[in-house]
């Protein structure tokens, strides 16, 4: 039988992508992507949504409605999981990151709202609602800044890397004295 990704067969390899090309990859992953599962936990336990999504570098950023299950959950723990993947059509081509960190919550005029907002794209949804461009949204804004992220891409084993990868935040000069 005809084998079509004859790189696959056998053992991974266990080579590290040099932490630039990691960082590429993974900002290419959500930059051509939209949509993630976000895990909180709550008081009945995990909930893993889907939520549209926009990212400034390693954070994710989206908007919800306050009385929403995920935003009780993230008032009462901010530890959340946000998952990432591009669709699969078979091994090669599967591709996708798990974002590690904690969701802050940012009201208009916070600092940091305007950082992160001026890179949410909030006027398709209004377009398409037939909303007002002159009346953005008021928020809140969820912005997830990943700490660590597990990237897997399977099709780095042709190049000799393994398909599992591990990029962490850059410590800050401030925060390493």
């Amino acid at each position: 039988m005809p084998v079509t990704n004859p790189w696959l067969a056998g053992p991974a390899p266990t080579r590290r992508l040099p932490s630039e090309r990691l960082a590429e990859r993974i900002l290419n992953l959500l930059s051509s992507q939209n949509m993630c599962v976000l895990a909180t936990v709550g008081p009945d336990g995990p909930l893993a949504t889907p939520v549209r999504y926009y990212h400034l570098d390693f954070a994710v950023m989206f908007t919800a409605d306050p009385r929403s299950p995920k935003m009780a959950n993230l008032a009462a723990d901010p530890r959340v999981s946000v998952g990432v993947f591009a669709p699969l059509v078979g091994q090669a081509s599967s591709r996708g990151a798990q974002l590690f960190g904690q969701a802050r919550v940012l009201a208009t005029g916070e600092p940091d709202f305007d950082h992160y907002w001026a890179a949410f794209r909030w006027q398709s949804d209004h377009v398409e609602r037939s909303r007002s461009l002159a009346e953005p949204p008021t928020g809140p804004l969820v912005v997830i800044e990943a700490d660590r992220i597990v990237y897997t891409e399977h099709w780095l084993r042709r190049d000799g890397y393994a398909p599992r990868q591990f990029w962490r935040r850059p410590q800050s000069s401030a925060s390493a004295a």
